[in-house]
């Protein structure tokens, strides 16, 4: 992928665009628009944010334009978003005025109290991010690949909905069309509920033994990864949207709690038989209950079929692969050689994950390719002098 936006050809978007909040995602829209030549203003309470901004090169700061935009980009927090959008509406009549947050329900609601002209307003959410914020972690290519939902109101003139959707493509995004309330239930589902059970689980660290974080793998960087992000804007989002985060949590708590039961049943079965008491039926707590281990492997079996239903490449079914594991001494170029050796093999690479051994110098690069390739990717590598993790 190339260092700029990934859409081909000139912009559909007309200029000038306004981005208010020059974050991670209003100064990666302003980048990628530059890219294209678009012309951007940026504005941020913070002038420290705006002159940042500029110095990455996402535009140009808003006190020194003298053309007023034809569009308007509001990258706030949820709970400051709605205000935000207002004021732009009001100060900018010739512009559509769309936002960023990853809410939509709230923010309509509140515009609709306030009166605001919602016929130049798109609500929308690009599904991207990253556990860094702040301008200097913008991409001009954040967008490139990523669903871009544009949540339109009844209200909503055509060529508002079409001046969003072009932005979404011209920064390389796919655009989505969704209303407000089916937005917010699927993003609770697959974006905010997640980062609460990452947060949850990446708690439990604090207090850990080093010993224990020295065994730590791929699967725990993997699950608390988006641990590490903003929680000021996390307790903004995450309080905006409780409507449809709430029974997600509830629906989850149940399973836990059960998962919970059914193992503190087991440990007292195990404890009564290590006693010796006899009766396996009544020492294990059984009655008329569920089998503490059929709920385990009930609870083990439906997360891989909640697995399963997460898209694969391309957006399409998701695959069982070949992986091959390979040991990478932690050098500069030695991923890439590897990554060469396997293109020189002929075989597609699938899917890459990268995990580095607790105090070693080496890496495990799990390479997936299709299926049926693995053990002529083994051989290949191999009589190329890789060494392989069994």
């Amino acid at each position: 992928m190339s260092a700029g936006a990934s859409a081909v050809g000139p912009a559909a978007t007309a200029g000038p665009v306004r981005v208010v909040g020059t974050g991670l995602l209003g100064a990666s829209v302003g980048l990628g628009l530059r890219a294209l030549g678009v012309e951007v203003q940026l504005s941020d309470p913070s002038r420290t944010a705006v002159l940042l901004a500029r110095d990455v090169g996402a535009g140009v700061p808003a006190d020194d334009a003298s053309v007023p935009p034809r569009l308007v980009v509001v990258a706030a927090p949820p709970d400051v978003t709605a205000d935000v959008v207002r004021a732009e509406l009001e100060a900018w009549p010739g512009a559509v005025v769309t936002d960023v947050a990853s809410v939509k329900s709230a923010v309509l609601a509140e515009l609709r109290e306030s009166g605001a002209d919602l016929t130049r307003y798109v609500g929308s959410h690009p599904m991207a991010g990253s556990e860094r914020s702040g301008p200097t972690a913008a991409r001009p290519d954040l967008f490139a690949g990523r669903p871009w939902v544009v949540v339109g109101s009844p209200a909503s003139s055509g060529e508002a909905v079409l001046a969003v959707r072009n932005l979404a493509v011209d920064l390389g995004a796919s655009p989505v069309m969704l209303d407000a309330r089916t937005h917010d239930e699927a993003v609770a589902l697959v974006s905010h509920v997640p980062q609460v059970a990452a947060s949850l689980v990446a708690a439990r660290l604090t207090a850990a033994d080093p010993a224990a974080l020295d065994l730590s793998g791929q699967g725990l960087r993997d699950v608390t990864r988006v641990a590490a992000s903003d929680p000021a804007l996390w307790t903004s989002i995450l309080t905006a949207n409780a409507d449809a985060v709430v029974p997600v949590l509830e629906a989850l708590r149940t399973d836990l709690d059960a998962l919970v039961d059914a193992l503190v049943t087991a440990r007292v079965a195990t404890a009564s038989a290590d006693a010796g008491d006899g009766d396996d039926e009544g020492a294990a707590g059984l009655g008329d209950g569920p089998a503490p281990h059929a709920v385990v492997a009930r609870t083990i079996a439906a997360g891989n079929a909640g697995v399963s239903r997460i898209p694969g490449k391309h957006g399409g079914v998701r695959r069982a692969y070949d992986v091959v594991t390979v040991l990478v001494p932690d050098s500069p170029g030695e991923l890439a050689r590897l990554l060469a050796d396997v293109g020189a093999a002929g075989i597609n690479l699938e899917e890459l994950q990268l995990d580095h051994a607790p105090h070693q110098p080496v890496g495990l690069a799990s390479v997936s390719v299709l299926p049926g390739l693995g053990g002529r990717l083994e051989t290949e590598l191999t009589g190329r002098g890789w060494r392989l993790a069994g």
